[in-house]
């Protein structure tokens, strides 16, 4: 009770006297107070973050929601409403404008994502079956499939004779993530798969691979990867970001079962939510950067 009183207290009365003393010492604003103090990277971006939300100004919320384009505009207002002497602070620009990219820029990755992640899965188009095919051939180059509809689909981790009824949960953005993978890691994707076609201790790599992306899906959502994407990108994240994301939690996710050696498949949502627990973990340090 006592805390929350000194809260609404600070908030609301003693942390406006205490900026205005502080401007009135070094003549600079809380923003500049922020930039100067804090290292780049999610530790600087977090505090202009949470400084631009509760700001009384308009002029400073709205520039949490910018598009690419207009983020030098919005750099400039924020600058002409704190009353800010450029010539004095010469990097104050840069240090803002990079924050403001990376504060607007997750809100569309999460968008674009999201926008993947609603795209069933059509049978019907072409470019779905293309990608479909690409990843078979990838990870299974000396091998032809017999047909469109066929078991050998459980070769690579596919629970039925026809991959489209997997992808139901995330849509393309399961597939869209497998394929990355494959293309872009492709001998690290094949090793993953012989790992999980092991008689003891396999697993269903596709479906492995799915249910990470919505693992990836939720903590992206939930802002957990913030600090993750501010240390990584000065700027707007691309959707790459997010697939790159994913190839670290398979590849990780594989050395993580190997060395736990589960009994068998069915304790995997055991062993899926103490992976979970250490991703969330290593994403809680300010400076984190989890890629391969």
């Amino acid at each position: 009770m006592l805390l929350y009183i000194w809260q609404y207290l600070y908030n609301n009365y003693f942390r406006f006297w205490l900026k205005w003393f502080l401007r009135q010492v070094d003549g600079k604003c809380e923003l500049q107070r922020i930039c100067d103090g804090s290292k780049d990277g999610a530790r600087r971006t977090h505090r202009i973050g949470i400084l631009l939300y509760l700001s009384l100004s308009q002029v400073l919320r709205r520039a949490v929601d910018t598009v690419e384009y207009e983020v030098d505009r919005y750099v400039a207002d924020i600058v002409q409403e704190k009353k800010i002497n450029v010539e004095k602070d010469k990097r104050i620009q840069i240090n803002l404008r990079i924050c403001v990219l990376q504060i607007s820029g997750y809100k569309k990755l999460y968008l674009d994502v999201e926008s993947v992640r609603k795209q069933p899965y059509d049978s019907n188009n072409p470019q779905h079956e293309q990608q479909l095919m690409e990843l078979w051939d990838l990870l299974m180059p000396h091998e032809k499939l017999k047909s469109r509809i066929t078991k050998q689909w459980g070769d690579i981790g596919f629970q039925g004779d026809d991959p489209k009824t997997d992808f139901r949960g995330m849509g393309l953005l399961g597939l869209a993530n497998l394929l990355y993978f494959s293309r872009n890691y492709t001998e690290e994707s094949r090793l993953i798969l012989s790992h999980s076609n092991h008689p003891k201790i396999g697993y269903s790599y596709a479906i492995v691979g799915i249910n990470l992306t919505e693992m990836a899906y939720s903590l992206l959502k939930s802002g957990s990867l913030k600090s993750h994407f501010y240390n990584m990108v000065p700027g707007f994240p691309e959707i790459k970001c997010f697939h790159q994301f994913f190839c670290y939690l398979l590849y990780e996710f594989d050395k993580f079962w190997i060395k736990e050696e589960p009994e068998s498949i069915m304790h995997f949502n055991q062993y899926r939510e103490k992976f979970h627990d250490q991703i969330k973990h290593l994403l809680s340090d300010p400076d984190v950067i989890l890629t391969l």
